[in-house]
């Protein structure tokens, strides 16, 4: 198996990082790829307020996720004691995979200054070192005289590669820019709503009056990255459904892009939760644990974000729905239902009905949903029977 190493400080890891890890995994044909956040750097200081190693190896590991495919992020350096030399993360690698070959990842700065690290022939002999170029002036020539060197003094094997797309920046240049209020566009949207909603790096935003267009990046943060594809297909779906049937637009995206940014908690974690807050559950609710993300992922959206109570009324019923609901409740309902990416049955006459007549909709919706769970064997919520029987009632 081929194995990529790519170390740093990721302080914080950006779209320079990015592409690096992907075209380097793509040039290299690596099987699997590790990041590894540094601790304590042994050839810089940290600054004193630097975001702590929990804060960089989330965003590390949002990246990760964005970037798809066996990349996995590794927490070595960080546990270990003292500063995070190179030799000791690669003998611990080589030690956990004995017969596989290992690729050092290295930019221009560390590929030129190799030699002076510690135990560079020992390095060496542990694996190949890849050395890719991250900004215009990072070419061929400039890497040939170092890896002749390297070959020579080092028995070094060594490959350079010059990026096809360069992301122009630093990370020391990238915070000074965040505490600017800018820098944005270096950052994946997850990494960047993570950002926000931690307050790292001197952005002074104010959650709960984020921009439509930061809050989806702090919503994606809150995700895995599986279930983005979704949620962002419920924003469109909701926004099209408030234009056709006169709900607020922003308060539906607003609603959509929170209804499950406690999705991937675990039980204990929504139980906790709701001890703090003092939010009571029903019987029903504390049986299926499904149910809990729709009741905590309401309190975030308020006590977070600031949503309004309409918005966090329509996350609190959007998984279960209840009688009475509002235009902006049911349209959060079936929008969750029928988006696009939804494929567990046929949803076309769903979805058509959904803007020809939104009460009709979301009847057969609840009808769909309780019809389904029936047959799974898992037990239905009172509210969707109730909320069905109401809207059959009102219809007929």
């Amino acid at each position: 198996m081929k194995i990529g190493i790519y170390g740093g400080t990721f302080n914080p890891i950006h779209l320079g990082h990015m592409e690096a890890a992907r075209f380097a995994r793509e040039y290299l044909e690596l099987d699997r790829l590790y990041l590894i956040p540094t601790g304590i750097p042994p050839h810089k200081e940290l600054d004193a307020d630097a975001p702590g190693a929990e804060h960089r190896l989330e965003m590390v590991r949002l990246a990760a996720e964005a970037l798809g495919g066996e990349v996995r992020v590794s927490d070595m350096e960080l546990r270990r004691q003292g500063r995070s030399y190179t030799l000791e993360t690669l003998r611990q690698i080589k030690g956990e995979h004995p017969e596989d070959r290992l690729y050092l990842l290295l930019g221009t700065d560390m590929f030129l200054t190799f030699q002076h690290w510690r135990d560079p022939g020992e390095i060496a002999g542990l694996c190949t070192l890849c050395a890719f170029g991250r900004s215009e002036a990072d070419t061929e020539e400039l890497f040939a005289a170092q890896r002749a060197y390297l070959a020579k003094t080092f028995g070094a094997d060594v490959v350079t590669m010059v990026l096809p797309h360069v992301v122009d920046v630093s990370s020391t240049q990238l915070r000074g820019l965040l505490a600017r209020g800018a820098g944005r566009t270096y950052l994946d949207d997850a990494v960047y709503g993570y950002i926000l909603r931690q307050g790292l790096y001197g952005v002074g935003a104010d959650v709960k009056r984020l921009p439509l267009e930061d809050l989806r990046c702090a919503a994606l943060s809150m995700l895995r990255r599986k279930r983005a594809a979704h949620v962002l297909g419920t924003e469109e779906t909701a926004a099209r459904l408030a234009l056709r049937w006169g709900a607020d637009e922003e308060e539906a995206r607003r609603a959509a892009l929170l209804h499950d940014c406690t999705k991937k908690w675990d039980r204990e974690q929504h139980l906790a939760f709701c001890r703090q807050y003092g939010i009571e559950l029903d019987s029903e609710e504390r049986r299926e644990e499904k149910l809990l993300h729709a009741v905590t992922g309401a309190a975030v959206a308020r006590h977070v974000f600031g949503v309004s109570p309409q918005v966090e009324s329509a996350i609190r019923w959007h998984t279960t729905g209840k009688p009475h609901m509002s235009t902006l409740e049911k349209i959060l309902y079936l929008a969750d239902y029928i988006e696009p990416t939804r494929d567990f049955c046929d949803l076309r006459p769903l979805r058509k009905l959904a803007f020809a007549d939104l009460d009709r909709a979301v009847l057969l919706g609840l009808t769909m949903a309780v019809e389904d769970l029936r047959e799974r064997g898992v037990a239905v919520h009172s509210n969707s029977v109730f909320a069905r029987d109401e809207l059959k009632g009102k219809l007929t």
